[in-house]
């Protein structure tokens, strides 16, 4: 009998962040399937008898390809049972998703998703700032710094990037920043435009640099952490605000 498979978005990592329904999936489960991020104590959660699998991709490390993850997770399903496809942050933010639900459709396997809270938000919470301001950002654009060569994508959207008025938060681009912030320049974003770098998110490891765009895409040339980041740009800088109605 063919099994069921939860997407379960695990958060940035610490367990406390996760929703009611995503403990209750991994009580559950008979088989989890989880990303590297998702790993440590959010898998204490699982059953005892479950089989852990772990199928992460981190970038410049030997990772499983995503053929290979998705028959995976089709072969389990298939075997019957509950599976959950613990993937980090939100699942539909640069996750790998639609891959993975593509395969289960194929196969005829049901699903669902569970949201989970992506890392920029608790990244913009351990910040101390707001997403949106109600004068000066009321946009909001997720990129990634990389394509999958590791390279910075050459179909970026500059002007839309470039604008002073957005927010941007770019998923996995330490290595390609500096490019990525000459690129910004050129288009007429200032050098001095607030940034910030955070690290490891809701983990032990949190660490958290407020700079500029320009002082920022300096320090990542010789930058070696291996901890996941993320990086902020635009108005994000405190401001004295007044309520004018």
């Amino acid at each position: 009998m063919t099994g069921f498979v939860s997407f379960v978005g695990s958060g940035p990592g610490d367990p406390e962040l996760l929703t009611v329904k995503a403990v209750d999936r991994l009580k559950k489960a008979d088989a989890i399937l989880f990303d590297d991020l998702s790993s440590g104590p959010i898998l204490k959660y699982a059953r005892k008898d479950a089989d852990l699998v772990g199928v992460g991709k981190r970038a410049n490390r030997p990772s499983p390809k995503q053929h290979a993850v998705s028959q995976l997770l089709v072969e389990y399903a298939q075997n019957g049972g509950h599976i959950v496809r613990l993937k980090s942050g939100d699942s539909g933010i640069f996750g790998r998703l639609e891959e993975e639900i593509i395969a289960l459709k194929r196969a005829g396997i049901a699903y669902e998703i569970i949201p989970g809270i992506s890392s920029a938000f608790a990244a913009a919470a351990l910040a101390g700032i707001p997403l949106t301001r109600r004068l000066s950002a009321r946009r909001i654009q997720f990129i990634t710094g990389r394509d999958i060569r590791g390279n910075l994508p050459k179909d970026l959207k500059l002007t839309a990037l470039a604008d002073p008025a957005a927010i941007t938060i770019v998923f996995m681009g330490k290595q390609t920043f500096a490019k990525m912030q000459k690129l910004l320049r050129e288009n007429g974003l200032p050098e001095d435009t607030p940034a910030i770098l955070a690290e490891a998110v809701s983990t032990p490891n949190q660490k958290l640099v407020k700079s500029t765009i320009s002082k920022l895409a300096k320090s990542l040339k010789n930058d070696t952490s291996k901890h996941p980041a993320l990086i902020f740009y635009g108005p994000i800088a405190e401001t004295d605000f007044t309520d004018d109605n």
